[in-house]
């Protein structure tokens, strides 16, 4: 069974908006971070939970389609949609850590890429 990765983005966002709000309520006393759980630990989520977003497959075409959102694709281009979605943002600490790493390797390296 194949979930559509559009919608389960869409509930991923939800609930990392929903688990912000709730949380700012606790930082406010407590003077935690917050630090969102990772996308494929939401996606096992909402996986085990089954939330109707299994996408029927079309026999004839070999093609899955999701009643909710309309998502028309084969196993290769759904594929594809989770992998782009599921991708990390690089954050301007991940630029500095990239940076860093570079700064700190030899001259012969730095030449080699």
């Amino acid at each position: 069974m194949v979930n559509c990765p559009e919608c389960v983005s869409r509930e991923i966002a939800k609930r990392k908006k929903q688990l912000e709000a709730d949380f700012k309520a606790e930082e406010q006393e407590e003077g935690y971070e917050f630090r969102a759980p990772p996308y494929r630990e939401l996606e096992d989520e909402i996986d085990s939970e089954s939330m109707g977003f299994v996408m029927k497959l079309d026999p004839a075409t070999k093609h899955f389609i999701c009643k909710r959102c309309g998502l028309y694709a084969t196993r290769e281009q759904v594929s594809d949609i989770r992998y782009k979605l599921s991708r990390k943002e690089s954050t301007k600490s991940d630029k500095q850590y990239d940076y860093l790493d570079w700064w700190q390797k030899s001259k012969k390296d730095k030449e080699a890429e």
